[in-house]
């Protein structure tokens, strides 16, 4: 990988603050998802180092829970200050190891380190309360402590922004953390870890395990001194987490799967409509979990959306993210390749249109055609089950109470989208959606200031904003006795 500060680039797990190799010698072997060619490799650790990088972070736990609250925000501070400096040789890394756009990928950097920004101030926020005394000579106290040692599992779609989510108010608050990292991109985390070490972060708060996710995840899920469990990644996956953590009652965090609507009315501006849509749909090539996966246009302008939607997805330009006037990237291996593959031909043999794409690019490789879908219906496969690649499957609907039953016709609840100039509609429809999060009249919704998660099979629980913190605190209720003589 050719950065410019090559200290970035760690091939080792971290524990303890220290760089170590798996027990038994053994790596696993990184590939670019744009050529296939080797990134290097890291090691393939297993039970005994998690359980390893547990021990460390419980004993680093006792000291930096009592941490003054201004030496917390200040590594926090430092870590965003770092990421910024290094912005280039982290996003260069995200696109190697992900094949995100550098362009992307630049803003990812800036998203994570935003995290770091935003707890740093929060953490001098965590307040408590007295509580007037229901005896005269008492008096009740609620405080909030740091819930203990936290392991943080994170996908490979967003490798450094969705590891700083969950390790800013971790930090913050005065927790430990053991962190697995997704196998596909290692080398973000491992490079946050070392710009941990900079900031300041006492050995030991921060561990980073790359290796056996079945083996490190059950051992997080089933250590002792594991107090939380903070996850983003598949249903399925997140469903077996929370399963295994219920035996020991853990505190559990999950950011999971969606199906986001994307739902156009006939009083929408049709231009912001497009650009908005086009944004939501095609980021990192459609593989973000609040993608807009259903999209909704009112049939009075359903043609005409279609017409410039795909006038302007044809003109998206695939290519190796590291070029920058790449727009689309490689997907992330070929199992996607071939569940995109899958949707477009069942919506194909089920009567819908292909506008543009439907292909492997000429590319070759993980390279897929930006795709657009017309005449799709409901009872299609790609109308059930998220995609996670560059496909647009346009419905088209003819009322809003329709549109807003087909739309939360799912098992999932992370985001929503639409467009509409009636105040009214915009009140209503934001209301009815049975999702965590909705934009209005935008195609992007994340950032550190607004609590990021959804209902149903979405998730639990949220991360950023104010919010952010709760998951990583333990309230206390203290009765105070004896007050008066």
């Amino acid at each position: 990988m050719d950065i410019k500060n090559k200290s970035l680039l760690k091939n080792l797990s971290y524990v303890d603050g220290e760089w170590i190799n798996a027990n038994d010698g053994s790596v696993t072997e990184i590939l670019n998802p744009a050529n296939s060619e080797s990134l290097g490799s890291v090691p393939n650790c297993g039970s005994s180092e998690t359980v390893a990088a547990i021990e460390a972070a419980t004993k680093a736990q006792t000291k930096w829970s009592k941490a003054d609250v201004k030496e917390r925000a200040l590594v926090l501070r430092n870590l965003h200050r770092l990421m910024l400096e290094n912005q280039d040789d982290l996003a260069k890394i995200i696109t190697f190891e992900g094949g995100k756009p550098i362009s992307e990928s630049v803003g990812e950097i800036a998203y994570a380190a935003s995290f770091f920004e935003w707890f740093s101030e929060e953490a001098k926020r965590v307040y408590g309360d007295v509580i007037p005394g229901h005896q005269y000579d008492r008096r009740t106290l609620v405080i909030k402590q740091p819930i203990g040692v936290v392991g943080c599992i994170t996908p490979w779609n967003f490798p450094s922004a969705m590891l700083a989510r969950k390790i800013a108010p971790a930090i913050a608050v005065g927790c430990s953390i053991v962190s697995k990292p997704a196998p596909e991109t290692p080398f973000s985390a491992l490079a946050m870890a070392y710009l941990s070490e900079l900031a300041g972060l006492p050995k030991g708060v921060l561990n980073i395990v790359t290796g056996d996710a079945e083996q490190i995840g059950a051992a997080l899920t089933g250590h002792k001194d594991i107090r939380k469990i903070t996850f983003t990644g598949s249903t399925s996956v997140g469903k077996l987490l929370l399963k295994q953590s219920a035996e020991s009652v853990k505190k559990v965090s999950l950011e999971l799967g969606g199906h986001a609507p994307f739902i156009i009315f006939d009083d929408a501006d049709l231009d912001a409509a497009v650009d908005g849509a086009l944004i939501a749909k095609y980021r990192n090539s459609g593989q973000t979990c609040v993608c807009a996966n259903r999209i909704y246009v009112q049939s009075s302008i359903y043609d005409d959306f279609c017409e410039r939607f795909t006038q302007k997805t044809s003109g998206l330009l695939v290519g190796n993210g590291l070029e920058e006037k790449t727009q689309q990237g490689p997907l992330i291996s070929n199992n996607a390749m071939k569940k995109v593959s899958l949707h477009i031909k069942d919506a194909k043999d089920k009567g819908a249109k292909i506008a543009t794409g439907g292909n492997p690019h000429a590319l070759g490789g993980l390279f897929f055609e930006p795709t657009v879908l017309t005449g799709v219906t409901d009872d299609m496969l790609i109308a059930k089950e998220e995609t996670f690649g560059p496909v647009a499957p346009i419905f088209s609907f003819e009322s809003e109470q329709e549109v807003i039953r087909r739309a939360n016709d799912t098992s999932y609840g992370l985001a929503a989208y639409f467009y509409t100039s009636d105040l009214g509609k915009s009140w209503r429809v934001s209301e009815q959606l049975e999702f965590g999060m909705v934009g209005l009249n935008t195609g992007i919704i994340s950032t550190e200031m607004a609590p990021f998660g959804g209902i149903k099979e979405s998730g639990l629980g949220r991360e950023g904003s104010k919010y952010g913190v709760d998951d990583y605190l333990e309230m206390k209720y203290i009765s105070l006795a004896g007050i008066e003589e």
